[in-house]
């Protein structure tokens, strides 16, 4: 399986798709509880376009957690070694929730390294509604485990619709997402975000585009929220009515159409 190693000595999993290199490379980085394998059912579409990466950040899915305490500057440099690992000088970066907070902090940080910009599930402040329910998931993840903080989180991270229609389904989400994650790992995640400052505006040296989507029933993200996150970054808002937090798992077709035709547009095809 493909790796790299950063340079205080993590190990960081990732993927590649479509290795045509006169293709523009799109980046997505995972939510905090996912991995790449929630990303699988959107690579036929865009690899048709670009050449994929997908990868855990440090404390997700394969990648190690590292000896270093966990923050959102090291998220960024660790995005940023493994552009020079591939040797990838620019990129689209589609990030949704914690990715996309990664997502815009690089862009801040390298607005060179970066061509377009799409956010998902992201607001101009960490609202006091989502604070509290990350202190919950902590607590829950310490005291009952894995599965219980996920059942908790159902309702805030889905719509009424994606729950009702996947009802009977529920207990395979939540039994992938204990799979998938260890309790070490997700504590200094949570952790981690409860310290991190509020998103920032894209600089003027940032040249592309950028595109933010949220959903109208997203428990951790009000649309004004991320309405006015667009403002900061002159960035275009979208809204999706009936969707919540996890926009590419409940409206794949509608997150697909939208971002395809962003980025496409920027590669003139």
């Amino acid at each position: 399986m493909p790796y790299f190693t950063t340079l205080d000595g993590c190990k960081i999993y990732y993927q590649r798709h479509n290795i045509d290199t006169s293709q523009p490379v799109v980046i997505f980085l995972n939510g905090t509880t996912q991995t790449t394998l929630y990303w699988g059912a959107h690579v036929p579409a865009f690899s048709r376009h670009f050449r994929l990466l997908f990868y855990d950040a440090r404390a997700q899915g394969q990648s190690a957690i590292g000896k270093l305490p966990l923050n959102l500057d090291r998220h960024v440099s660790d995005l940023q070694e493994l552009y020079a690992h591939l040797g990838i000088k620019t990129a689209h970066l589609v990030g949704l929730s914690h990715g996309a907070r990664v997502a815009l902090a690089v862009a801040a940080d390298s607005p060179n390294m970066v061509d377009r910009l799409v956010i998902c599930s992201l607001g101009v402040r960490t609202s006091y509604r989502s604070r509290i329910a990350v202190q919950s998931w902590l607590k829950i993840l310490q005291l009952s485990g894995l599965e219980a903080m996920a059942w908790a989180a159902l309702p805030t991270v889905f719509g009424s619709g994606f729950l009702r229609h996947h009802n009977k389904t529920m207990g395979m989400f939540v039994a992938a997402l204990a799979k998938r994650n260890t309790t070490e790992a997700l504590l200094a995640q949570l952790e981690a975000i409860l310290q991190y400052p509020p998103p920032t505006r894209l600089p003027d040296e940032f040249k592309g585009p950028a595109l933010i989507l949220s959903g109208s029933e997203d428990g951790l993200v009000s649309p004004e929220d991320a309405g006015q996150l667009a403002n900061l970054c002159k960035a275009r808002h979208e809204k999706l009515n009936g969707i919540g937090h996890s926009i590419p798992a409940e409206a794949p077709q509608v997150f697909k159409k939208l971002v395809l035709e962003f980025l496409t547009q920027a590669t003139g095809k």
